[in-house]
């Protein structure tokens, strides 16, 4: 058989694999298991998933799978999975990821489907927790990995090692820890991971990192207790009015960031050039996109991947379900920040400080920010390049290149710890209810996503002797 029927091969098998039914039973299956890791009474299930789900899968794949307690205690510490197979040492490796948790289910606000728990097909769409984050995309990739195997012989061609965790929708603790003490376990050349949305559900798309997020609290505590606004109406500090002047000396009132210390630096070109075009959202489910919010001079998707936005996620003072004639004694407010790489990060707090005592607000405490780093491949990377080509080799489609998503996913780890250059293909869609009631998977896309990957593996095997190779981490 030719290498380019085998590869035809591998793609009809990842097809065959959605039109038989087959990645329905999988992904209803792994739906099946309740690992919501906000649930304290999930670990079992978190444990099972692993261990028994995505270990039994791979291991029929060729991977020797070694479970590892987190080194973390806790809600949402659950176990990780290890799996690694070796097919040659002078092979490239390839490091897969995925994580076998969700968001708590939600069951009473299911408007479609049977519920988070039992995959439903419906009108084009996969229901059920997980279809879309993230059981639904590893379902894909390891389905795809089999087809490859199918038809090129039981080879891959090159080496592969997947990582799977249980705690990533609590923000993935100890996920860093054990990177760093597993380097050489978990040692690869490139990443290839599924994780969030394609820019639009019909455009295969690549990205290459993610926005950082930066969560912090600004508090005024000014005194013990609430006071007649009538009797001291003008004479007291009113928290309120304070903590929204010094928020607006932040962030003006079309979204534009202040400060200096908040905001990027340029725009790099070859950024500037990949997103040249493309456009967010556009969906039926979207909002429409403000047009003069945000940074001027940037095109929306500039100001949503390429520049940092600065949020007031909640604000709080008195009693705003039942307010009384008092002046109150308190105010605070949660804001994000939103980073690209090349933000002052480290020196966030020290910037909201100096700023606010600079702008008379000096009385009000900045809280020890909750930081989740950016990260950003080159989009030059020759890892990127071979993906491009690949998926457009599957498809007939140019893919849409986002050098970072304007979301966040640990991908701190796996680029800064164990120095991988890292490549995301997702599988969903941003109306996929995400995190939500009715979340789901488009089938469509999915069949598609299992033929790309399947094309993208089997290339890897393929031009394995020409892929580029890193030098190990210390």
């Amino acid at each position: 058989m030719s290498p380019a029927a085998t590869r035809a091969a591998a793609l009809q098998a990842a097809r065959e694999h959605f039109d038989r039914g087959d990645f329905a039973r999988d992904l209803a299956r792994r739906v099946a298991i309740r690992s919501a890791s906000q649930d304290p009474a999930s670990a079992p299930a978190l444990r099972a998933y692993v261990e028994d789900e995505l270990a039994g899968t791979l291991r029929a794949l060729g991977f020797a799978c070694r479970v590892h307690d987190n080194p973390r205690q806790g809600t949402g510490c659950g176990p990780l999975l290890v799996a690694r197979r070796t097919e040659d040492p002078s092979l490239p490796t390839v490091f897969g990821y995925g994580h076998g948790d969700v968001v708590r289910g939600q069951d009473a606000a299911w408007t479609r489907g049977a519920g988070p728990w039992t995959l439903a097909a419906e009108d084009g769409r996969l229901y059920g927790r997980g279809t879309a984050d993230n059981k639904g995309q590893h379902s894909i990739n390891l389905a795809a990995l089999a087809a490859v195997l199918g038809a090129r012989g039981d080879r891959l061609g090159f080496n592969a090692v997947w990582l799977f965790e249980t705690g990533e929708e609590t923000g993935s603790p100890g996920l860093a820890e054990f990177c760093a003490a597993h380097r050489d376990e978990l040692a690869a050349d490139v990443l290839i991971a599924s994780d969030g949305p394609r820019l639009q559900a019909q455009r295969p798309t690549l990205f290459l990192g993610t926005r950082g997020v930066a969560n912090f609290d600004l508090t005024l505590n000014l005194r013990a207790g609430a006071h007649h606004s009538g009797n001291w109406g003008g004479l007291l500090r009113n928290p309120g009015t304070v903590l929204a002047a010094a928020i607006a000396s932040l962030v003006d009132g079309q979204g534009r960031i202040l400060v200096p210390g908040l905001r990027p630096p340029p725009v790099p070109a070859n950024v500037r050039a990949a997103l040249a075009g493309l456009a967010p959202g556009g969906g039926p489910d979207d909002p429409e996109v403000d047009a003069d919010w945000g940074e001027p001079g940037l095109t929306p998707i500039e100001r949503v991947l390429a520049w940092n936005a600065l949020e007031v996620l909640a604000i709080g003072v008195g009693n705003p379900e039942a307010p009384v004639n008092a002046i109150p004694a308190r105010a605070r407010a949660t804001l994000q920040l939103r980073f690209v790489v090349g933000t002052d990060i480290a020196r966030l707090r020290e910037h909201l400080r100096a700023h606010l005592q600079a702008q008379g607000f000096g009385a009000i405490e900045v809280g020890e920010p909750v930081v989740m780093q950016a990260t950003r491949l080159d989009p030059d990377n020759p890892w990127v390049r071979f993906a491009l080509a690949s998926i457009e080799r599957s498809t007939g489609q140019p893919p849409v290149l986002l050098p970072n998503l304007g979301g966040s996913l640990p991908n701190d780890v796996f680029a800064d710890i164990l120095g991988l250059p890292t490549v995301w293909i997702p599988h969903s869609y941003p109306g996929c209810s995400q995190h939500a009631p009715d979340e789901h998977l488009l089938a469509d896309v999915a069949r598609e996503a299992l033929q790309l990957m399947a094309g993208l593996y089997w290339d890897l095997g393929e031009q394995a002797a020409t892929l580029p190779r890193r030098a190990a981490v210390g």
